[in-house]
């Protein structure tokens, strides 16, 4: 069976922590962060990590 590729745009975006969970950074912060309120934008700051059904449907091609 062939293996499958690496997808590089995911691969980017998510990092894979010690104890196997996913780290992604949170949506909403990118821009038109002016509109926000400070405390949406200092908890955009703080990664958040992906569901386990998330996790799971990811895995293969990180």
């Amino acid at each position: 069976m062939p293996k499958l590729k690496t997808h590089k745009g995911t691969k980017k975006v998510l990092k894979i922590r010690k104890g196997g969970s996913i780290k992604i950074g949170r949506p909403g912060s990118r821009h038109n962060t002016g509109k926000k309120n400070a405390s949406a934008n200092r908890k955009n700051r703080k990664g958040s990590t992906l569901s386990r059904a998330d996790q799971n449907r990811l895995r293969d091609i990180i």
